[in-house]
């Protein structure tokens, strides 16, 4: 089994660099920002983060459901999902340095403010920082113990060829690793996303986090697979009939998302609770409401106009585009979600938001794409990958 061709592997090098540098130049400029304005370099870097870390787990979901269900859709972008798992020990990194600005972002990591208020007096039992940093290094093991032996299996079938017990072990590890994975986002949404309005709660919260994870991650690698096709091995395999397959894929993902959000705003705004109706006023009012319009109109009415054309799912220069779309209304949405809880009640967007997604998203992407060229670029051992050849039509 080779490794990427040498054109391939000079593309991806040659992209890397430019990305670890803007990553590093991007934090550094953060960090500087840090010593003068420190409150809200931590609500610019927890934004980013939460996304950076979102795109990372909604790659680890995706080979999980792919190992479940089978089929020829995973074949084409099995390894730049897996090198997507594999950024974790980054977004694991990039954690610590969130732990010296709780008290800055989140009221229940501040004593005064526990003990002045009734409502985190009755929630300290969960929500006080050793509890919450015990949850988090559980969640962070285990989805680097499933991305660990995803990635380690995975390669074992390159080296030794399809086997039974090999696939069996496979599909129970992801079997397992989604249960795990559904119970620990929504620890995690909870904890670092929701908690920063602790008067404020919803029971769809995890699930709308582990819907928008996969929509971007999907979206993403579709994205990245078309700017691979250009290149062997894919460009002597990907075909229209994978395209559309990833899209319609995609567009289920889009429906799903849509469904979790506008539910949770139903059940909400139908049941006009006075300790719920504010989560909704803020990210509605001093010029919230327009981003908010925007993630409806671009971020699903748009991309599930188009991706109703089957034309258009086999067209790789129109689907690319709804790719990125997709990618960066996830970011607006991520940025709808978590900033109004700290922007003061009107609308800001700060130059160190900007720059902590390009430094987080740089490493990441340096990462990403170091992980791409360790490793050959097909899983030409894997059971479905003759069904995904035939699928081609080759």
């Amino acid at each position: 089994m080779s490794a990427p061709d040498s054109a391939l592997l000079d593309r991806l090098a040659a992209a890397r660099r430019p990305a670890l540098a803007v990553g590093v130049i991007a934090l550094g400029g953060c960090l500087a920002g840090a010593f003068f304005a420190p409150d809200q370099f931590f609500r610019s870097y927890l934004f980013a983060w939460v996304f950076w870390t979102g795109l990372t787990l909604g790659c680890l979901s995706i080979v999980m459901l792919n190992y479940i269900t089978g089929g020829a859709w995973g074949i084409p972008i099995r390894r730049p999902l897996e090198s997507g798992t594999r950024t974790l020990p980054l977004t694991l990194a990039l954690f610590l340095p969130l732990l010296l600005g709780l008290p800055r972002l989140y009221e229940w990591a501040r004593p005064e403010a526990v003990a002045s208020d009734p409502v985190l007096r009755q929630k300290a039992a969960y929500l006080n920082v050793p509890f919450a940093l015990g949850r988090a290094a559980i969640c962070f093991a285990a989805w680097l113990i499933f991305a660990y032996y995803l990635n380690r299996w995975s390669l074992e079938q390159d080296r030794e060829g399809a086997s039974r017990p090999l696939s069996r072990r496979l599909q129970l590890l992801s079997s397992a690793g989604l249960v795990v994975y559904g119970l620990t986002v929504t620890f995690w949404s909870i904890d670092w996303v929701m908690s920063l309005e602790p008067h404020w709660s919803s029971t769809m919260y995890g699930v709308l986090y582990i819907s928008g994870h996969a929509l971007a991650a999907m979206a993403f690698v579709i994205a990245v697979l078309v700017l691979l096709s250009r290149y062997p091995p894919f460009s002597g395999f990907v075909s229209g009939e994978h395209y559309h397959d990833l899209a319609k894929l995609t567009f289920a993902f889009l429906m799903f998302w849509a469904y979790v959000e506008f539910s949770q705003y139903l059940i909400i705004w139908a049941g006009n609770l006075p300790e719920e109706i504010p989560w909704y006023l803020r990210r509605l009012r001093g010029g919230w409401g327009w981003i908010g319009a925007a993630v409806v109109l671009i971020h699903f009415l748009l991309p599930f106009l188009l991706l109703l054309s089957a034309d258009l799912n086999r067209n790789t220069r129109l689907l690319v585009r709804v790719c990125f779309l997709l990618v960066a209304m996830r970011l607006v949405d991520v940025f709808w979600l978590v900033r109004p809880a700290t922007s003061g009640g009107r609308f800001s967007l700060h130059w160190m938001d900007l720059l902590a997604v390009a430094g987080i998203g740089g490493l990441w992407i340096a990462l990403f794409l170091r992980g791409l060229a360790q490793r050959p670029l097909l899983p030409r051992n894997d059971p479905e990958f003759l069904a995904a050849v035939e699928h081609a039509g080759h």
